[in-house]
């Protein structure tokens, strides 16, 4: 074949760009869900496909999250035996996240989101955040408040 006309450099082009494209490595999808957590844990979209899970989002450096151990650890009481609750800090360094937990006992896992890629999955627009997922499915996004025993116990019945 002879690559003189426009037909035959268009498709030429467009094999090679396949070519290409195939050798590269595929990126990772933006939705996918792979977080490392401090104990050795991971949150993944597995994990969040079978039953229901809780996750806090929070952040060290948020005023509103100074008390994050203690509400994370309330929530876990009512609601550990009913669904799985983890807390996600949103772009922070394990080192900074290990010193804000030092001396604190969280019950639930901490998982590490450093690019804040769960948070825009979910779209979590407030710190502290509240995600429920079941079997998969958002059942609810919005913030962790005052009123999110009401919202769980309408979701977790």
């Amino acid at each position: 074949m002879h690559l003189t006309s426009p037909a035959s450099r268009l498709l030429a082009a467009t094999v090679f760009a396949l070519l290409l494209a195939a050798t590269l490595p595929s990126p990772s999808r933006a939705e996918d869900v792979n977080l490392a957590c401090l104990g050795g844990e991971h949150l993944n979209d597995g994990d969040l496909a079978r039953g229901a899970t809780v996750v806090v989002i929070w952040a060290s450096w948020s005023p509103r999250s100074r008390d994050i151990a203690e509400r994370v650890n309330a929530l876990t009481g009512r609601w550990g035996g009913r669904a799985r609750v983890m807390t996600v800090s949103f772009q922070e360094d394990r080192s900074v996240v290990e010193r804000f937990m030092a001396g604190k006992r969280f019950g639930a896992p901490v998982c590490l989101d450093p690019d804040g890629s769960f948070s825009r999955k979910y779209n979590v627009a407030n710190l502290p955040g509240l995600v429920v997922i079941k079997d998969g499915q958002v059942a609810y996004h919005g913030k962790l408040s005052e009123d999110s025993d009401q919202i769980l116990g309408g979701l977790l019945h």
